[in-house]
């Protein structure tokens, strides 16, 4: 189905959770018709990310989380609270031509397809939420959550994915964790945060470093979509995008806390 048989990679390494969300906007908001689509893959300092409509009075300890000064970034795409920290995420975006037509929930399911191949590279079964027969769940926490197209992992949730669409182009990011720390995870939430729910590579008794599930990720993203990856970094253009952004927008108590 993939149109474009030669993508940008770009590898961003450990960064803030404001610096990786003002990247991601910059690369959404320089990107053309036209344009090749791009894969970036990326890690995070300890943080909190949360949906761009997500409430956080009803989920989350405040006080706690500002009393232990722990850095909060809102997304502009959908989805719930993420804990951060152990995980390798990845964006994808792509001209929507490239997906002929296909609805939201059937791009969900062929564009997080590598994942599943992924885990069953690390030696793990992993399905579609709705392929196991498991009931959907909802919650402001991402990890304790269920919809059709997420992937677990003996029936417990593993990372969670989110889109947003434009005119001309669709947006997915996604997080991979390879561990939570229980305390970080289960103190920072005013409820049960369901951490039986949730699994990791971890915990599944896979633990590896970013690098190497960098180099994973994209030799099962190369062999799903039989695709090309040419190593790139942000064009002066994107770069002072995500500067100007991260300034005005990803640092700012405003738009993380309040929308």
């Amino acid at each position: 189905m993939m149109i474009h048989k030669t993508w940008r990679l770009i590898d961003s390494g450990i960064q803030t959770a404001q610096t990786n969300m003002a990247i991601d906007e910059a690369l959404l908001s320089c990107f053309q018709e036209g344009d090749i689509p791009i894969l970036r893959l990326y890690g995070w300092e300890n943080a909190l990310s949360f949906g761009r409509f997500s409430s956080l009075s009803n989920s989350l300890n405040i006080p706690k989380i500002q009393s232990e000064n722990i850095p909060c970034v809102r997304r502009m795409s959908g989805g719930g609270i993420l804990v951060h920290g152990g995980d390798l995420s990845y964006t994808m975006i792509i001209p929507r031509a490239c997906l002929m037509g296909i609805g939201v929930k059937e791009s969900y399911q062929y564009l997080c397809e590598f994942l599943i191949l992924l885990y069953k590279k690390l030696g793990h079964q992993a399905y579609f939420s709705c392929d196991a027969q498991l009931d959907e769940i909802r919650s402001d926490i991402c990890l304790s959550g269920r919809e059709a197209y997420d992937i677990v992992i003996k029936d417990k949730k593993m990372g969670g994915n989110a889109q947003r669409h434009t005119r001309h182009t669709l947006f997915q990011h996604g997080s991979i964790p390879m561990r939570i720390q229980e305390r970080f995870f289960t103190s920072l939430f005013s409820s049960d945060a369901g951490w039986d729910k949730v699994t990791t590579l971890e915990k599944l008794g896979t633990p590896i470093s970013y690098e190497e599930l960098s180099a994973l990720v994209q030799e099962a993203f190369c062999e799903t979509f039989e695709v090309t990856l040419v190593l790139d970094t942000l064009s002066e253009s994107e770069e002072q995008q995500a500067k100007q952004l991260l300034t005005e927008k990803y640092s700012q108590e405003r738009w993380n806390l309040h929308g």
